[in-house]
């Protein structure tokens, strides 16, 4: 009588390391790389229902290796240039430049911040390029502007009301 898939993959949850490490080889036809036992169960788990559907995981991955090595343009991010691989001409490598995201605190750039200090309102309008202006003159940062305001150093986050108290402090 022939198990079924839910048979199989409850016997795989019964079994120890060494008995996973094995029945992986039997599997794979490779030694596992790691002896982590969730892992072991959730990969051979993964290639037993993939084998019952039908799936071809290893046609795929060939399959794929060869539309990328016929590609004349392949991207990658490189995280340290003495890590690149040799053989792909930079020609060949796109370059991108990765926006940071937004700062939620802050309104959206064409915004405009409101403070009222010491009896006067002080408005800063955030740019496009991430700095503000107030006054006709452009900042960096809030802090500067804060300090432009009260003449002593502030977290401009704080100062303006972007964001709360830590511990009780101002």
């Amino acid at each position: 009588m022939k198990k079924t898939l839910r048979d199989r993959i409850a016997a795989l949850s019964a079994m120890d390391v060494p008995a996973l490490r094995e029945e992986h080889r039997r599997v794979f036809g490779k030694e596992p790389v790691s002896a982590h036992r969730q892992f072991l169960f959730r990969k051979i788990a993964w290639r037993l229902q993939a084998d019952e559907e039908g799936w071809q995981p290893d046609a795929l991955h060939e399959l794929a290796r060869g539309i990328a090595r016929n590609s004349p343009l392949r991207n990658r991010v490189i995280t340290n240039a003495s890590k690149r691989r040799a053989g792909l001409p930079p020609e060949q490598t796109a370059v991108a430049t990765i926006e940071p995201p937004h700062d939620p605190r802050l309104p959206m750039p064409g915004g405009w911040i409101m403070k009222h200090y010491k009896g006067k309102t002080h408005v800063v309008q955030v740019l496009d390029d991430g700095r503000f202006s107030y006054d006709d003159r452009r900042y960096t940062s809030l802090s500067a502007i804060a300090q432009e305001i009260t003449g002593t150093k502030w977290n401009g986050l704080l100062f303006f009301g972007l964001t709360e108290k830590k511990n009780g402090r101002s």
